[in-house]
């Protein structure tokens, strides 16, 4: 079976002309969107339009939950209560159902963003937390989740479907983690070099770590960051190489 490939989108990156026209020429190569649900990025306007391409595209829609942080675009860590992330998910997740439900369409998974997923992913007590938020919402979604992480292994814990996330996009440590962006070589620019990380990740189960290691990985889901410069280039190569 060919893994799914997500893309995180509907974030209004630069005017909403050109964010819906990226958006709109990303669609066609990907099968999930996780929606940005206005807390780090976007707004009802955004979610709407999002939502109605998807569903043009036959692309199921999730829900991009994140920080209240649209300052620092959702990637600055936050100690925050744990009353609060499962609040602060559970309203994204009601923001963005109400605008799929109008249009006659259904939410199908969760996936954090930035730095809520990033500290999911090493806390076991925050993953929980989300995992918790998400199934008492709908215990019908499935929750997008580093591969080998709390995120996965707390939601597997409490009954939740899970989809372990690979990147296309991004480097990794030799723990599995992924290299912060505010260390040199966290990105992926190249696509030669994002469609064979791809290829070894869901044919190897495995990936080449910055020091060069290879170490083990479950590639159930595959991430395009829709607000890479890349993007469009990487959807449309990856959906190609994996699909052959």
């Amino acid at each position: 079976m060919n893994p799914d490939i997500n893309c995180d989108i509907g974030e209004g990156i630069g005017n909403l002309a050109s964010s819906a026209g990226r958006d709109e020429l990303i669609m066609p190569f990907i099968s999930s969107a996780n929606i940005a649900c206005g807390y780090h990025a976007g707004d009802s306007k955004t979610m709407w339009q999002t939502v109605e391409t998807a569903i043009k595209h036959k692309v199921l829609i999730g829900a991009h939950p994140s920080f209240f942080d649209r300052k620092n675009f959702g990637r600055t860590e936050m100690n925050v209560e744990k009353e609060e992330i499962y609040d602060l998910v559970s309203q994204q997740l009601i923001i963005l159902d109400e605008i799929a439900s109008g249009l006659g369409a259904k939410l199908n998974h969760v996936k954090p963003h930035g730095a809520l997923y990033n500290m999911s992913a090493r806390d076991a007590v925050l993953a929980n937390t989300i995992a918790k938020a998400v199934k008492d919402f709908d215990s019908n979604l499935i929750l997008f989740g580093l591969s080998g992480s709390h995120s996965m292994s707390e939601a597997k814990a409490i009954g939740l479907q899970t989809a372990s996330e690979v990147f296309a996009d991004r480097t990794y440590q030799d723990d599995g983690s992924l290299t912060p962006r505010s260390q040199p070589n966290a990105l992926i620019e190249d696509t030669n070099k994002a469609v064979q990380q791809v290829l070894q990740m869901t044919k190897e189960g495995t990936v080449t770590t910055v020091s060069g290691k290879i170490i083990s990985i479950v590639a159930e889901t595959i991430c395009i960051h829709g607000d890479g410069k890349h993007a469009v280039e990487f959807a449309k190569a990856i959906h190609n190489a994996i699909r052959l």
